[in-house]
């Protein structure tokens, strides 16, 4: 069996909400809203909030977050995965204009067994894609090779939503 080394994603999964850090990283977000910019926050709608992933695994990696602390998608009320669904499908236009990508991943991994960073909050990750974007660095040197920085997809990103 191959295994495929990812050290990089330590700091991310060690972010979540866990016995040594009780304040989910989302809930924070969230509540801090003075603090937009320094937090990467795009937008924020009535249920949930668009923001760029601190540890992309590409540039544009954004994230649609609920502000209802909860990891069960097929409990949360209808009217939050609805919003979630439309400021996802914003957030694609808004990735197309800027980056006109290839194609798009969106998903969602539920729970830590399914790969969930921060299982205890509820989250989409959309990510735009093109053709040869995992390449030998990613492979075999175990390093992202990212060709902006979080400022620079921030203040490209901002203004379209």
């Amino acid at each position: 069996m191959e295994r495929l080394w990812s050290p990089w994603r330590a700091r991310y999964i060690a972010s979540g909400v866990d016995a040594q850090n009780p304040i989910c990283v989302f809930c924070a977000i969230a509540s801090d809203t003075e603090h937009d910019e320094e937090n990467f926050v795009l937008h924020r709608a009535q249920h949930c909030f668009v923001l760029l992933n601190l540890y992309p695994y590409i540039s544009g990696h954004l994230m649609i977050v609920p502000y209802l602390h909860t990891s069960e998608f097929d409990s949360t009320p209808k009217e939050i995965t609805d919003e979630m669904m439309d400021q996802t499908k914003r957030a694609q236009a808004a990735l197309r204009e800027v980056y006109k990508p290839a194609g798009f991943n969106m998903g969602m991994n539920l729970g830590a067994a399914a790969g969930a960073g921060i299982a205890d909050h509820l989250h989409i990750h959309l990510l735009p894609r093109w053709g040869g974007d995992t390449n030998f660095m990613t492979t075999i040197g175990e390093t992202r090779v990212l060709p902006e920085d979080l400022p620079t997809v921030y203040s490209k990103l901002r203004p379209k939503f």
